[in-house]
């Protein structure tokens, strides 16, 4: 299983009294897919930025996707997934300097 960095934008038209509507079935779907092992953390910068930042495990980014847009709120996010690599320690084998 890979590590992907799933950032989700609120689009323009949305009606931010919807999205606080579901604030309690979007918690219970995350913690469901928490337990799953599908969602580790979950970072919000909704009132400054809009933006929901989500750590998603999956085999591929098409699972990453699914997976979040199982989530009550994706249907008024933007998606960017980014697959997440570790950082590579300074001197090892893998560092190329």
């Amino acid at each position: 299983m890979e590590s992907f960095m799933v950032v989700c934008t609120f689009t323009p038209e949305t009606d931010m009294a919807e999205v606080m509507a579901l604030v309690a079935e979007e918690q219970a779907k995350v913690a469901e897919l928490k337990e799953l092992g599908r969602i580790g953390a979950v970072y919000l910068s909704t009132r400054e930025r809009g933006t929901v930042f989500l750590e998603v495990f999956a085999d591929s980014s098409e699972e990453a996707r699914e997976t979040v847009v199982s989530l009550p709120m994706a249907k008024w996010w933007n998606l960017d997934i980014f697959p997440i690599n570790a950082p590579v320690a300074r001197g090892s084998a893998a560092d190329p300097s």
